[in-house]
């Protein structure tokens, strides 16, 4: 059974943490004199911003659905899971289990964080094997376990079946990485928080939003959980200015369906051309706003496609001779469709 003070790092459970100017006075929107925080008293931009994120963070409720006490808010997805490492694993100790191929980060963090990372591959169809991840279950070292889903660079979302088996069966902390989410159609596991108290979703405002400059990632957990979160962040962790573009975002949700559409129609497009071309083998399913493509020779066709100023991501050293292809605007995916035809006319 889950018991999160078996997971927590023993000095987070007893850390005290900084206490800045707004934890001790928090209502910064009076008109008043405030000479506390060692501000500059001139411009703008001269306060610091909600350390808690209070406005948005009730802007992203009505629209996810979550409440308010379930929210938590990083510097963009990578600072959560740092956190993540730096609450439940000791460095040098604990480890982490991860489904390769996969976002890089969980990897590159539990290196910064000295944490063992055990690599598990998924199945020819990037699928997760039970029988290969339960046997680890039972080693109470064993802390954290990252499922990327939709997952990057495969693009498909994993079997509910096989996720719900593992938050109920794992004692440690379960992280669903949601990031492609809103791409997919299938439902979030952050209204599934209240069967799983082991459980911490992933979301972002760099992908569907449109917001990747700003580095606002969300994660959606126990209030527990984010308890000690809110311990181990910086105080100002989101800015103001990014603060306020998420919010602005988040009122023109009309824009955000129009364009979410338009995504999910050019993928439809992008892979039906791609698939008549005879320099592509085989076209992964997607659920994300990218698709998987193994080609006849993905370095030649790469640096081609560079040569033409078009930029894929070349996963042939991750997924042999495989480019992931980001679907963009029309004019965008036109330009990469006539490349890849002229290409294969070519090397035919």
């Amino acid at each position: 059974m889950f018991d999160l003070n078996k997971i927590l790092r023993p000095n987070v459970k007893s850390l005290k943490p900084y206490s800045s100017a707004r934890d001790e006075f928090s209502n910064a929107d009076i008109d008043g004199v405030f000479l506390d925080a060692n501000e500059n008293p001139y411009g703008s931009l001269n306060r610091y911003p909600d350390p808690y994120q209070k406005e948005l963070k009730a802007a992203i409720s009505k629209i996810k659905g979550v409440p308010v006490k379930n929210i938590f808010l990083g510097n963009g997805s990578d600072e959560v899971i740092d956190i993540c490492y730096r609450t439940f694993c000791q460095p040098g100790i604990d480890k982490a289990i991860s489904f390769s191929p996969t976002y890089g980060m969980y990897g590159v963090s539990a290196s910064i964080n000295d944490v063992k990372m055990i690599d598990i591959p998924l199945d020819k169809s990037f699928n997760i094997e039970y029988d290969k991840v339960a046997p680890y279950f039972n080693d109470d070292k064993v802390k954290l376990l990252f499922i990327c889903s939709p997952n990057n660079p495969s693009g498909n979302c994993m079997k509910k079946e096989t996720i719900e088996k593992i938050l109920s069966n794992f004692n440690g902390i379960v992280i669903i990485d949601e990031a492609y989410n809103d791409f997919s159609g299938v439902p979030s596991y952050s209204k599934a928080l209240d069967r799983y108290p082991n459980l911490i979703v992933l979301q972002t405002f760099s992908k569907a939003y449109g917001l990747a400059s700003i580095r606002i990632g969300m994660a959606f957990t126990s209030e527990s959980i984010i308890g000690y979160f809110n311990k181990m962040k910086p105080p100002y962790n989101i800015s103001k200015i990014n603060q306020l573009a998420a919010l602005e975002r988040l009122n023109n949700m009309d824009n955000f369906s129009i364009q979410l559409n338009s995504i999910l129609s050019e993928r439809t497009m992008v892979v039906e051309e791609v698939k008549k071309l005879p320099i592509i083998i085989k076209v992964y399913p997607s659920d994300a706003n990218f698709i998987l493509a193994e080609t006849t020779n993905a370095n030649d066709i790469y640096n081609y496609l560079v040569d033409n100023n078009i930029i894929v991501r070349n996963r042939n050293t991750v997924v042999n001779n495989c480019l992931r292809i980001t679907i963009g605007t029309p004019d965008e995916n036109k330009k990469l469709i006539q490349a890849l035809a002229d290409y294969s006319t070519t090397n035919a």
